[in-house]
Parts: C-alpha cells; sequence; structure tokens
C-alpha cells in the first residue's frame, strides 16, 4: 500500500492553491542572502541583472549603493538607471529610491539594493522592504539584497555571537513571499582577506570591523545560520510543490529521522540508536512521543520518571521533541511522518511474540506495511540497568483510604437492609440488579480497588441473606455464579473508566495549572528589562509555585554571588539566607560546565540544592537552585521547571541588551550633547568676547584721541556684550540645573501682572524699537508659583520674540483664565514657524533652518519648557494667523482653600 499525505485536509489544499495564485498575480522576488557585507551578494545581483537585460527583459535600477567599491561601480555601467529622489533632512539633501517615478516606468524587474535600509523620514515607508512589498503588488519583479543578521527572527542570535545589536531588521514574514532565495556565499579567510584590501570598507572601517564584528568565528557561525535559513526555505519550497501537485511522500531529499518515545526501558536505546543514523544521513532527528488511550497514564513513578529522561535525552541529543495524542498509534505515527516529510522511522522490539500476540500482527507489522516509501529501521531491545538518583520524582498517588472502604461497607450494608426489608415484594432478580447499584456507585466515587471490595460484600451479602440455604455462604444453584462474576465485571470495568478519567482529569489540571503559571510569569517580565526585578520575581514565583527554597546565582568576577533568594520558612525569610561552601562548589562546577548537578541528579548527588545552568546559546550567565528534600520532583514540575529557567535565561539576556542599548543610547545622546555644546557655546561667546576685546584695546591705545562721544559708545558695546555674554551664561547654567534636578521652585502666591511688568522692565533696553502691547484679563485669580522663575520664562519669550521681528513691528502679551488654567501668550509679526519646526522648538539647541543667520543657542525655549513642566504646566508654540508666531503657556489654577487643605493633610 502506497503512503499519500493524508494529514492535507481538502482546506489545507485549498489554501495551497490560495497561495499559489496570489504568487501568480504578484511580482517575483529574489533575494540575495549573504553571511556578511563584502561577500559579493550586490555584485551578483548586478551581473544577473545584465544577464536578465541581454535576454531582452526590461531591467532598471532602483536604489543601488557602490560604498565606494569600483568592482561595484564597473556593473552599473548599462543598466538603466531611474533617478533617486532628495528628500531634506536636519538641513541636509538624502538620496532615496524613488518609488513613484518606478512604478509609473512600470519595468519588467527592478534591483534594490539595501533591502533592510529604513527611509529618510518624509518617505512613503518607514523601511525599504516595504516599498519592494509595494513593487511586487504592482506586477514588478525584484531583485534585492539583504545579510542574515539583518533578519528578524535571528536578530538575538547575530547579537549573541558577534556582540552586536542590530537595529535594523526585516520580519521573516517577508521572506515568505521570496520565489527565490539565491545564498553568496565566499570562504570567511577570503572576506576577511578582501576586508584587509579595502574592497569592503575603507581602510580606517576596515581595521575597525576587523577588531569587532568581522572575526573569522563571528563569520563561521554567520554563514551557518545563513546556510540553515536558506534550507530550510527550499524545504518549504519542496512541501508546498508536493501540496500542489498532490505528490505521495516523503521525498528523500531532505533526510528527517523520527523516534517514536515512551516509557519503555528500550527507549533510550533506540533514541541513541536514531541520533547515529540522522548522523550518518545527515538529516535532522525528529522525536516523537504519542498519548494513545491505553498508554496515556503511565502507571506508577518509575515509568513517569523513565519518559522524562527518555526525551530529555533525546532533547540533549539534538533532537526536535512532538508530543501529540491520538487514538491509533501507527495511524498518528504515520500521519506526522508525511506532514514532516521523515525518511526513516526507528521503532523497537522487544523480543518474542507473547501468547495473546499470536495470529495478529503487531504495531511494528503493521507500521511496516503502511510505511509505503518511509524507511522503517526495528531495532532489538534488550534489558538496560536503570540508574536511579538519590532523589527522584514523584506522582500523587489517589489511593483508596480508610473511609472509601468504610462508604463501600456502608453502601452494601443500605443496600441489604433495604432488600431484606421488602424482600416479600422482591424477586431475587431484582435483588440481584439492586445490588449493582453500590458497585457502580462505588466504582464511579472512589475507582477500581474500592468497587473490587464492594462486589465482594454484595456477593457475600447476597449468599448469605438470600440464597437457600439462608444464613450459610453455600450455593446450591450454580446459575447464581453469573451474577457474581457479573459483579466482578461490572467493577473492573466502571472502576477502571472511571480511574482513567480520573487521571485524565488530573492531568489535565495539572497541565493548565503549568501553563497557566508560565503565562504569568512570562506576562510578568514581558515589559521589565531590570535585571534584578526579573530574577526577584522569578525566585518569588517559582518559590510559591513549588513552595521549596530558590536562589539564583550570577558571576562577579569570575566568582558566583547570590543575586536573589526566596526562602520558605520564616525565620530563612527574615534573616540573610546563607548558602553552604559545598552548595557554592556544586553550582561553580555547573556555572563551568553547563549541566545540571546537585540533588536528584547522578553528578554530585549529596548537595542539598538541585542546580540548574541559564543557557544563553551555549554560554553559561548564571546558576538557578532549587532546594530538594524529602518530597520528590514531579515529572511535571521537572518539566515546567525548566521552561521556567529559560524564561528567566531569555528575560536576563534580553535586559542585558537593553541595558546595553540604553547605555549606548545615552552616550550618544551625551556626545551630541557635548558636540551641540562646544559649537554653540564657541560660536555664541566668541562674538561678544570679540567686542569686548576690540573695544578695550581701542580704548588703550593711547596713540588716538578718542572723544567724549566716541568713548561713550566703545563703553555701551562693552556693556552690551558683556550682558550678552551674561545671559549665554546664565542660559547654561539654568539648563544645568534643570537637567541634573537642582531647580528647587520657591513656591508663593504671586500675581501675573506683577511677572509680566518684571520681564518688561528687564527687557526694556531690548524692547524700545518695538511696540509692546499689554493685555492683562481682570478677573486673573492668583497662583501659586515661584514668581521669579515665571518672570524668567515671559522674560525668554519676548526676547525671542525680538529676535526674529523687524524693527518697529507689533509685540503683544496677553493673559486669560480658561477654565481651571490661567494662559500667558506673546505674539509677533516676525518670521514665524513652520509645521517641520514646531515638534523640535522647544528642544536643547534646536534652531529654527530659516532662522540660521540670527545669533542665539537654541536654549531660551528649552529652558522655558523645564520651568512650565516644574510648575505642572503646559507650553505650545504655533503659527499666527496673518504672519508672525504665538508662544503661549498655561498653568493650573490652585484655590487658596485647596492649598490650605493639602498643608493640613
Amino acid at each position: 500500500m502506497e503512503l499519500t499525505e493524508k494529514p492535507q485536509s481538502g482546506h489545507e489544499y485549498a489554501e495551497t492553491l490560495l497561495a499559489a495564485a496570489n504568487k501568480e498575480q504578484r511580482g517575483k522576488l529574489t533575494v540575495f542572502l549573504g553571511a556578511a557585507a563584502g561577500v559579493g551578494k550586490t555584485c551578483s545581483m548586478l551581473q544577473e541583472a545584465h544577464a536578465r537585460l541581454r535576454e531582452g527583459t526590461d531591467v532598471v535600477l532602483g536604489l543601488v549603493l557602490t560604498h565606494g567599491r569600483k568592482e561595484t561601480a564597473a556593473l552599473l555601467e548599462g543598466l538603466p538607471r531611474i533617478p533617486e529622489q532628495e528628500i531634506e533632512y536636519h538641513g541636509k539633501m538624502l538620496q532615496e529610491m524613488d518609488l513613484d517615478a518606478i512604478l509609473r516606468r512600470r519595468p519588467q524587474l527592478v534591483v534594490v539594493d539595501e533591502l533592510a535600509h529604513s527611509n529618510v523620514p518624509g518617505s512613503r515607508h518607514q523601511r525599504r522592504y516595504q516599498d519592494v512589498e509595494e513593487l511586487l503588488a504592482a506586477g514588478i519583479d525584484v531583485y534585492t539584497a539583504v545579510n542574515i543578521q539583518h533578519i528578524e527572527s535571528l536578530n538575538d542570535v547575530v547579537a549573541q555571537i558577534t556582540g552586536s545589536i542590530v537595529r535594523e531588521t526585516v520580519p521573516d514574514a517577508f521572506f515568505e513571499l521570496a520565489d527565490d532565495i539565491r545564498l553568496i556565499d565566499i570562504p570567511p579567510k577570503e572576506l576577511l582577506q578582501r576586508l584587509k584590501e579595502g574592497k569592503v570598507y575603507r581602510p580606517q572601517q576596515a581595521q575597525q570591523a576587523l577588531r569587532g564584528f568581522f572575526r573569522q568565528g563571528n563569520i563561521s557561525a554567520l554563514r551557518e545560520l545563513a546556510l540553515r535559513f536558506t534550507a530550510r526555505h527550499v524545504d518549504q519550497d519542496m512541501l508546498a510543490y508536493m501540496r500542489l501537485h498532490k505528490i505521495e511522500g516523503p521525498w528523500p531529499a531532505s533526510g528527517k529521522v523520527m523516534v517514536c518515545v515512551s516509557a519503555s526501558p528500550f527507549s533510550a536505546q533506540l533514541i541513541r540508536a536514531a541520533q547515529r543514523l540522522a548522523q550518518g544521513l545527515h538529516a535532522e532527528f525528529l522525536a516523537v512521543h504519542i498519548e494513545t488511550p491505553e498508554r496515556r497514564f503511565p502507571h506508577g513513578d518509575k515509568e513517569r520518571e523513565r519518559l522524562w529522561r527518555n526525551l530529555n535525552l533525546a532533547k540533549e541529543l539534538g533532537g526536535q521533541i512532538l508530543t501529540t495524542a491520538g487514538t491509533d498509534f501507527v495511524e498518528t505515527v504515520l500521519q506526522i511522518a508525511v506532514r514532516e516529510n521523515v525518511t526513516a522511522i526507528v521503532v523497537g522490539k522487544s523480543g518474542p511474540r507473547r501468547w495473546y500476540e499470536i495470529g495478529r500482527k503487531t504495531l511494528v507489522d503493521r507500521l511496516i506495511d503502511r510505511s509505503g516509501f518511509i524507511n522503517v529501521y526495528v531495532i532489538q531491545g534488550r534489558e538496560e540497568e536503570e540508574k536511579s538518583p538519590v532523589i527522584t520524582t514523584a506522582v500523587p498517588q489517589q489511593q483508596a483510604g480508610w473511609r472509601q472502604y468504610v462508604g463501600a461497607l456502608a453502601a452494601v450494608v443500605i443496600t441489604t437492609g433495604l432488600c431484606y426489608v421488602f424482600r416479600g415484594q422482591l424477586e431475587l432478580v431484582n435483588i440481584s440488579l439492586l445490588y449493582l447499584l453500590p458497585v457502580l456507585l462505588t466504582a464511579a466515587w472512589w475507582g477500581r480497588s474500592t468497587a473490587y471490595v464492594t462486589a465482594l460484600f454484595c456477593v457475600l451479602g447476597f449468599d448469605f441473606l438470600f440464597l437457600e440455604p439462608i444464613f450459610t455462604f453455600t450455593i446450591y444453584d450454580i446459575r447464581y455464579l453469573w451474577s457474581f462474576l457479573i459483579f466482578g465485571l461490572v467493577a473492573f470495568l466502571v472502576g477502571g473508566k472511571t480511574e482513567s478519567l480520573r487521571r485524565e482529569l488530573e492531568s489535565t489540571r495539572r497541565r493548565e495549572s503549568n501553563v497557566n503559571s508560565l503565562y504569568r510569569f512570562s506576562s510578568r517580565i514581558a515589559a521589565v528589562d531590570d535585571a534584578v526585578t526579573i530574577m526577584e520575581e522569578f525566585v518569588s514565583h517559582v518559590g510559591r509555585e513549588l513552595q521549596r527554597t530558590v536562589l539564583i546565582l550570577l558571576p562577579e568576577s569570575k566568582v558566583l554571588r547570590l543575586q536573589a533568594c526566596y526562602a520558605v520558612q520564616q525565620e530563612d525569610a527574615a534573616a540573610e539566607f546563607q548558602l553552604p561552601p559545598s552548595e557554592y562548589a556544586v553550582a561553580a562546577w555547573v556555572q563551568e560546565h553547563g549541566q545540571a548537578a546537585g540533588r536528584s541528579t547522578d553528578t554530585l548527588p549529596g548537595a542539598e540544592n538541585l542546580f540548574l545552568p541559564l543557557m544563553n546559546g551555549e554560554k553559561v550567565i548564571g546558576v538557578v537552585g532549587i532546594a530538594i528534600d524529602t518530597r520528590k520532583l514531579s515529572p511535571e514540575e521537572r518539566a515546567v521547571l525548566g521552561a521556567w529557567v529559560s524564561l528567566l535565561a531569555i528575560a536576563l539576556v534580553r535586559a542585558g541588551l537593553s541595558s546595553e542599548a540604553k547605555q549606548a543610547a545615552m552616550l550618544r545622546e551625551a556626545d551630541k550633547l557635548r558636540t551641540a555644546l562646544f559649537n554653540s557655546v564657541s560660536h555664541e561667546l566668541r562674538t561678544p568676547l570679540a567686542a569686548i576685546m576690540a573695544s578695550v584695546y581701542t580704548l588703550n591705545d593711547k596713540a588716538v584721541a578718542y572723544g567724549e562721544k566716541q568713548r561713550q559708545q566703545l563703553l555701551e558695546t562693552i556693556a552690551d556684550a558683556s550682558k550678552r555674554m551674561e545671559r549665554i551664561i546664565g542660559n547654561l547654567l539654568d539648563t544645568a540645573r534643570l537637567e541634573s534636578g537642582m531647580l528647587q521652585l520657591k513656591l508663593d502666591w504671586c500675581d501675573l501682572e506683577d511677572v509680566v511688568s518684571g520681564a518688561l522692565r528687564r527687557s526694556k533696553e531690548h524692547t524700545q524699537s518695538y511696540k509692546i502691547k499689554v493685555e492683562i484679563a481682570d478677573d486673573l485669580p492668583l497662583i501659586y508659583a515661584d514668581a521669579a522663575l515665571l518672570e524668567h520664562v515671559v522674560l525668554n519669550l519676548l526676547d525671542n520674540a525680538v529676535k526674529y521681528s523687524v524693527e518697529g513691528s507689533e509685540i503683544e502679551i496677553q493673559t486669560c483664565l480658561d477654565d481651571s488654567e490661567v494662559i500667558v501668550m506673546v505674539k509677533d509679526r516676525g518670521l514665524g514657524v513652520t509645521a517641520k519646526d514646531l515638534p523640535h522648538l522647544f528642544d536643547k539647541f534646536y534652531r529654527a533652518r530659516q532662522t540660521e543667520k540670527i545669533s542665539g543657542t537654541g536654549l531660551g525655549l528649552a529652558i522655558c519648557k523645564g520651568i512650565v513642566d516644574a510648575h505642572r504646566g503646559r507650553i505650545w508654540a504655533k503659527q499666527r494667523t496673518g504672519g508672525g508666531s504665538i508662544f503661549a503657556f498655561a498653568l493650573p489654577v490652585i484655590l487658596p482653600e485647596e492649598k490650605a487643605g493639602e498643608k493640613n493633610d
């Protein structure tokens, strides 16, 4: 019998057809994939574009960057190119792909380089791969190139390998659109040589890259990732082709070996044999555990522990673990084999047939008969000595207690009493049926063992009181033996089914509890990027769930230190937990070897704790300890504990990467601030300082005689320049106070009219040549604020209006009451503000582009925002109708009685 892909339903086939139809309607995507920069992706892409052009295909270059490489620039010659569009960003003109021009041109094939690139703000899409998606949707074929480190799902892996966090990534879903992924690869030594020769980066960049990203180990690891990613894509294409054409599987193109894992003592041998077979065939290794109704719940601690050990062994040997349920073992195995494109199945045969198997086919025989093109390897099992750790896992057993037997006896006594009282109205057949009632009830309530005892009591009561001769246990009529057999059969069937359902319910509850526990823990740490908080949450959560002492040790200066602990006992929780030196030694061994050790393991079993490594790839980042006393760990607890530890390791790695990213961002911001500060201060201080020095030198020149008027003008120049320097330094000091949090508000009740008047007096010299119009509302209440700082805000806003307005123009200051806020507005008829500048006007050192010729540090408005924010107010700016701008701030109104109530509180 040939095997077809039975798991593929009509719905799945329809989805396959729909996906194929969608691919036919859109453009074809070809991705040139490389392990790193410099392997030749762009060159290969351009060479292929030349070949397509010679074939008569309408090819254009959408965007290709040469990065100064001569061989790449040479390949651009002869290929039609659509000019890039220019987008202004921060005063610079940057080039981006002109998507609209390509769509209007509608070529057959467009070449788009640097797939993971982020577009300049102002482009239609934020990311270049989104541009490619639009081109594909328009029916245009696309050639594009990308490095393996830019694939979203591999971002964390690349960061672990190279130590560099890649910010620009492409989602994996995009590559599902690819019709072809071409791996461009060269040996690491050749790539490093190209780097040294300056064929990849400029010499200075190349030296830095050689010290960081471009190390031979990094390149080898990235090559492996690229190979695996390409192979997976090819495998998916093959499976889709098989489903689309309803081809019988599997195809032995990409071998996969599957082994069936159970609680049998021979499973460990099968797993090792399957792993060796997979290595010999250079194939993947799949370990499958199938839960069938008769095998779903292994009886006893020993079988459960063995099943857990076998699955863990398969995982340690590099196998992929799959657990599923099915009603028919052979059918389920073959469905999984076809779905996963398995080429070989490894099963075990324990020995010669038993007497009850004579005349019927075994599971192995049925599997071989129905395997079709799948090879089946039958391994003869042999008895294997099992190692028992010091403390094994345990499963709570549902055993019948004395109360259950007393209840069963009471049910029989009640039934017997009722039957004896009404024996005159009941026949023996009715009495025998009534005696089935306690058997059924005890079987349903308490299981098989109690039902057996109940059946025995019923048989004895029925025989003693109702069968001739009465009051004896002798039976004259042999026909009543069938009644006794029925009692036992009912107890066996109903009690057995009840026990199975009870175990299934208990297992379902445990699984639900484990899933909920994992969900709660992952939810709590999902948005947390602080390692200390994550560790405290872990020990607290796991400790409460398992009711055990839990601790985390991380290396500090190559020595393990206790970082977090949850102690079950109150006296241990109150005092600082102390871990004995012997336990530290076991934890150090785990840290060094990356394997579990301690209690309940075969390594250093004399320890008081079970120690598990926190793994980041192949690197151990820490150790988790669990106290193991006389209470044994169940297999479910061990499984969920492994999941908790894995989540903790991922969370700690994420927290570390987040911390590094924050530090890097802080360094960039600090460097940016330092550069801006240096440029601003050096420019703004140089002008007044030069004026002061020139005036002083002129006054000190005794060779020239100056009149009183000229001398007064020079002194006024010195005074004006000094005031300007004082204002610049004052702004810098105010900014420093705001940034450091040293700004202290001296709050008191004040009148906004006094604030505005004070600002006008201080700015009198600068506003003499302007028309100042002041409108103060009559209904303004007193505000609880720092009057001196608010005066400084109004002064800076006035200074800003004067600076960007024409002499003689009108500047208005208005105040009004709006609901629960007092609003102060400064209006001018100056140059105004643009929509691009509005979001950045209150940033430090930011100055509008159209006002770059006007001097200033860009700190005045930032200081205003800081002071207003300190008063819990808000500040904004907008374009004024008819020209000019409006700068305004609003402060909350606090009534005196409310403030008095706060003080009393």
